[in-house]
């Protein structure tokens, strides 16, 4: 139950991911923005990932949501709804995946220019830079034994949640000009160039949207974990509560003490989180902050790709993916699919070139990963809806589940709308939202791909799961087409479960 708490928590990394996007509240509204958005926008967020927790309950297996579409959703249409949805999933956790990476960079060269009292200013060619490294070292991480990857994933929460307490009692007690609570909870100052200010202020729910997001990760390792129908749930819901709370509480903590919101957004490392902790208390405990951050943005992209590579391995069992009898294979050393693993790396380092246009490019990853996400869990969350196929596992929603995933629904639909407009105007070529064009581009090629291969080959997830009483998973493959060796494999014998 721990190392599964501790990995759904590292897939928000809150400190670091709030001080990543920490601009975009202030910007769009201000102080108030920051409080405000976090407490709205959280809510819709929670609501979604309990609706996530309580079909991974009923379905628990390394596909997560996708695969759950197999039983949500009316045989003949399984094919081309777990087809969308499956790329959704996949592009959403590649940008989840790309902009942590990223934020880890920048976490790293803020700690550096600190150090060197500003003379050294992060370019967004160092930035990229040093993305691709940090790739390549999470990818060479995530090529080991799921056993090694528990023993980093089960420390991760005590180190996260102690310098969560230790930064918010270090602002408050050396800050002495703090902002009032009048301020806090009621200065609107929009930057974006929006109009009016109430509409530029609905931007601020980038930040909770991209932090409080991928609540199917810990669903994708189901297949490592013991009793992964009571505990994954579980999980999740512990896990994306804890950080709605204290997450709002540190962004209260954040505008009481930052000073001149205007000061920090003109701070040459671009992050206002880490100029607010320099001016507070100094180059010496800011640098080691940013660099907490850092390590605590690491476990966010280790737990990510993990997740991410086992959705490219479960993909591929399913030949859903061009070269799947390539990415199916598991290397018989580790027991973990490292080819699916380092394709998966490419890919993020590939979708962050399009930060080398500007900062503010950088912005359509971020809103890609928070709508193609949310509505690849929304799709399976629709079908729970309207087909009543669902049948309830150990951990529920009891009386509450209508209401709480009609909820996640309309507000996934509401905030999609938000995240495709540009964040700032007048609009140009270097801070235009480009989130529709990706998207646009991975729907076209998803469609393609489908009319050339998909609609002759590809009948949906191949493999059955339901939960013994013990808790276990027990899997067998159906409708299996014999065009690669890997899956020939698998019906010859059942599949194996490695245990955290």
């Amino acid at each position: 139950m721990w190392s599964c708490f501790s990995f759904a928590l590292s897939i928000s990394g809150l400190l670091g991911t709030v001080a990543t996007t920490f601009s975009y509240p202030l910007t769009a509204g201000g102080a108030a923005s920051a409080i405000w958005c976090w407490l709205i926008a959280g809510f819709g967020a929670l609501c979604l990932a309990l609706s996530v927790a309580e079909i991974a309950s009923a379905y628990p297996t390394s596909g997560a949501l996708y695969f759950t579409i197999k039983y949500l959703a009316p045989p003949k249409y399984v094919p081309i709804i777990a087809w969308i949805d499956g790329w959704l999933n996949l592009i959403g956790q590649v940008c989840g995946s790309a902009s942590s990476e990223y934020g880890a960079a920048q976490m790293l060269l803020a700690a550096v220019s600190i150090g060197t009292d500003f003379s050294y200013v992060p370019t967004q060619g160092h930035i990229i830079g040093v993305m691709g490294a940090l790739c390549v070292f999470h990818s060479i991480i995530n090529s080991m034994s799921t056993s090694w990857l528990n023993h980093f994933t089960k420390t991760y929460a005590v180190f996260h949640i102690a310098v969560l307490i230790a930064a918010c009692v270090s602002l408050l007690v050396m800050q002495k000009d703090k902002h009032t609570a009048t301020y806090a909870f009621t200065n609107v100052e929009p930057a974006s160039g929006w109009e009016p200010a109430g509409f530029s202020f609905l931007f601020g729910f980038l930040s909770v949207a991209w932090t409080m997001t991928d609540y199917d990760a810990t669903a994708h390792i189901a297949e490592e974990a013991k009793d992964p129908a009571r505990i994954v749930p579980k999980a999740i819901a512990l896990a994306l509560a804890f950080t709605y709370v204290v997450g709002w509480l540190y962004n209260i903590v954040l505008v009481l003490c930052m000073g001149d919101p205007a000061e920090i957004l003109a701070s040459p490392i671009g992050q206002p989180v880490v100029q607010i902790f320099y001016n507070v208390m100094g180059k010496g405990l800011a640098i080691w902050f940013a660099a907490a951050a850092f390590i605590i943005m690491n476990f966010v992209c280790i737990t990510a790709q993990q997740a991410g590579s086992r959705t490219i391995w479960a993909f591929s069992r399913d030949s859903m993916l061009p070269g799947s009898r390539i990415w199916y294979r598991i290397w018989g050393r580790t027991n973990t699919p490292v080819l699916a693993v380092w394709l998966y790396s490419l890919m993020c380092i590939l979708i962050n070139l399009i930060g080398l246009g500007s900062y503010i490019t950088i912005a359509a990853i971020f809103n890609t990963c928070a709508i193609a996400l949310d509505w690849s869990y929304c799709i399976p969350i629709l079908c729970k809806l309207l087909f009543g196929r669902f049948e309830k596992g150990p951990w529920n929603l009891g009386r509450a589940s209508f209401c709480v995933n009609t909820y996640a629904v309309c507000w996934t639909g509401f905030v999609s709308v938000i995240f495709l407009l540009p964040t700032v105007r007048p609009v140009h070529a270097d801070n235009m939202n480009y989130a529709i064009v990706i998207l646009a581009f991975v729907l076209l090629v998803a469609t393609g791909y489908w009319y050339i291969h998909g609609r002759r080959f590809y009948t949906g997830p191949r493999t059955h799961a339901h939960v013994e009483t013990d808790g276990a998973i027990s899997t067998a493959v159906s409708n299996v087409t014999k065009d690669t060796d890997s899956v020939d494999n698998l019906e010859k014998k059942p599949a194996q479960v490695s245990t955290l």
